[in-house]
């Protein structure tokens, strides 16, 4: 099947020559170690903020619904091949969609088994599928069980907050379906399976219900995901100047019920990430900071993408022209889009470079910094509320710090909370040290330097940084867990 050319998915910025100027100057990528394979092109939902059908990209028109075995098998044997090459002995694979459960048991037995025989002995798999829950039944859940697949959830809290953006074709709400879903996998014979809760943020909701809403279910995490927006197209509520930041206001509600409790409940990923950062740590996953991307995604059909969060900006943002039966992931990483998010502090507009939060915010989401003129090198239109909530965080951990006679302190340079509180409780249980652990080893790279669920929401794309204005990021060969992808669409 033929390919749009690249030059059709260009913007004014990164281009190839980009690219090109970046490996004359010494820049090394860093190697995939996390793969997002749709399994499935359709939903059998509709959701309302839904980027993979609601957007300016419609290619999931043309996609085949399903991936066929040939393709699979391809899919798998470019896997293995780029760990092998690069040394990785762990990964992990996302079964993604559209909704991924509405292929066959078969079917879904087939690809996880064909991944794990492929792949080999030698590496560990981690493997996850992210659906809406509609189609998540027991038999369902045993299957996984025994295939070892671990589950991420897409819903937006109670009933009213949930069925307002996701509902069937019919209009109808799956809040009803979901939850069914939800008490079956909190059984304790399937809470291993458990990997997240994934719920997009809509300012008319209240946060801290939102928040116990998703709590109930017990889950060891929650992804809270900022509605997908650009310059053009600013998300829902945005203040376009700053004068306001209500996305700062409800997460900080959030923050402060989470942070604030007795015991630690559960992980707010975006959250433990921002604590993790303002401490000197490294994050868990790559939904803020410096990391480099380091996730791959193939469609249906076996072309080899960029992140689906990047149909938001303009039709084609997200092809690359490459194909999974031509073309190796070695070649996807000197695709333009990506080496852009492997470039660190080098791959932010000079207004991100000059402020001292970037090595925090990362620049925000890849996909909510574009413009028509200039590409994706800007600020991210959440620029503000970014900044806003950091400050927040910030002075709450400084204000916990004073007296402690621990550190200093400022966060960032190395600060401890407050003995025997939630505080303490959270460094318990996060690994984060109160000061700076010297920085990990970064591999070759001698200059500069990846959820997968399709909703409205961020996915797993931060860079990391180069000398001397490096960020953290795993070393080399060391699987990290992907951050919410926004890439699920149910």
């Amino acid at each position: 099947m033929s390919r749009p050319p690249l030059r059709h998915a260009e913007p004014p910025w990164p281009r190839a020559a980009d690219v090109e100027a970046s490996q004359a100057a010494g820049w090394v990528p860093y190697p995939f170690h996390s793969f997002v394979l749709k399994v499935h092109s359709r939903c059998d939902l509709a959701c309302d903020y839904c980027y993979m059908y609601r957007s300016h990209d419609q290619s999931w028109r043309t996609q085949p619904r399903t991936m066929a075995p040939a393709t699979v098998a391809r899919t798998a044997e470019r896997i293995a091949a780029h760990l092998s090459a690069h040394g990785l002995t762990e990964a992990g694979v996302v079964l993604h969609g559209g909704e991924p459960l509405l292929v066959a048991d078969a079917e879904l037995a087939r690809t996880v088994r064909v991944l794990r025989a492929t792949v080999g002995d030698g590496v560990r798999l981690h493997l996850s599928l992210q659906t809406n829950g509609v189609r998540l039944t027991r038999q369902r859940l045993d299957l996984c069980g025994e295939l070892g697949l671990r589950i991420g959830v897409s819903t937006d809290g109670g009933r009213a907050a949930h069925d307002r953006h996701r509902r069937g074709a019919d209009g109808r709400g799956s809040h009803s379906r979901v939850q069914r879903a939800l008490r079956l996998l909190a059984e304790d014979a399937y809470r291993p399976l458990f990997g997240a809760l994934l719920c997009t943020i809509d300012l008319r909701n209240d946060p801290v219900r939102a928040y116990e809403d998703l709590l109930v279910h017990r889950p060891p995490a929650i992804d809270f995901l900022l509605p997908l927006g650009n310059w053009h197209t600013p998300p829902p509520g945005l203040d376009p100047v700053g004068r306001h930041t209500p996305y700062a206001d409800w997460l900080w509600g959030v923050f402060e019920r989470w942070y604030g409790a007795p015991a630690r409940e559960t992980r707010v990923r975006l959250l433990d990430d921002l604590l993790a950062l303002l401490l000197g740590g490294t994050p868990q996953t790559e939904s803020l900071g410096l990391s480099p991307v380091r996730y791959a995604v193939v469609e249906t059909d076996g072309s080899l993408a960029q992140d689906d969060t990047l149909r938001t900006a303009y039709d084609g943002a997200a092809r690359t022209g490459l194909d999974i039966r031509r073309d190796s992931f070695d070649d996807l990483l000197h695709h333009p889009g990506v080496a852009a998010r492997q470039w660190g502090a080098d791959g932010l507009c000079a207004e991100c470079r000059a402020c001292p939060l970037h090595r925090v915010c990362g620049g925000g989401h890849y996909a909510t910094r574009y413009r028509h003129a200039t590409g994706f090198a800007n600020p991210s239109v959440y620029c503000a509320e970014l900044t806003e909530l950091i400050g927040r965080v910030r002075h709450r951990l400084r204000t916990d710090l004073v007296g402690t006679g621990l550190v200093g302190a400022d966060p960032g340079a190395g600060p401890a909370p407050r003995a025997g509180g939630p505080r303490e409780r959270w460094r318990a249980t996060s690994g984060v040290g109160w000061r700076s652990a010297p920085r990990e080893e970064r591999g070759p790279t001698p200059g500069q330097g990846p959820s997968a669920d399709g909703r409205q929401g961020s996915h797993p794309a931060r860079e990391h940084a180069p000398p001397p204005d490096q960020g953290r990021s795993p070393a080399p060969g060391r699987w990290q867990e992907p951050g919410a992808t926004g890439a699920e669409v149910a």
